[in-house]
């Protein structure tokens, strides 16, 4: 029998895949000379601090206890974007990175949307589902720096 992901697990996990996201950003603004990307990336930092906001009212709702990332996950995507980053501080070369986090983000997501949708909580799915189509967007559009 399969498995069904609880509401709880998939708030947290929304909530974790936007403060990793956030992190990510965080760590990789400094390193950003192309003023249109760096635009771009703030404007998503602003869309993920909103999905963080949602998720810990929902948490507060469903009485769910929200963990922040992994401390040593938090460390290895700063030591991933400075190494990444050190030779090649391009437009493209951020975008590719970028892309790469976000896919990571929107397979995780559409993972759990598929194991809790038959029982998920009308506010969570809409909040996942909202999280997945904000970074489709996303994904499309740092493909344009490509």
């Amino acid at each position: 029998m399969e498995e069904l992901k609880k509401d709880s697990e998939i708030i947290a996990e929304i909530y974790r895949n936007a403060q990793l996201a956030l992190t990510s950003i965080s760590d990789i603004l400094p390193e950003i000379d192309d003023v249109n990307i760096k635009e771009e990336i703030l404007r998503q930092h602003e869309e993920y601090e909103k999905v963080c906001s949602e998720a810990s009212a929902l948490a507060h709702k469903f009485d769910v206890e929200l963990k922040e990332p992994n401390p040593m996950k938090k460390a290895m995507m700063w030591s991933a974007i400075k190494m990444g980053t050190a030779s090649d501080n391009s437009a493209q070369n951020i975008a590719q990175m970028m892309i790469r986090g976000t896919v990571t983000g929107i397979t995780s997501l559409r993972t759990s949307l598929t194991d809790g949708e038959k029982v998920m909580d009308p506010e969570v799915k809409k909040l996942l589902t909202d999280l997945i189509a904000i970074e489709e967007k996303f994904e499309e559009k740092l493909k344009s720096f490509l």
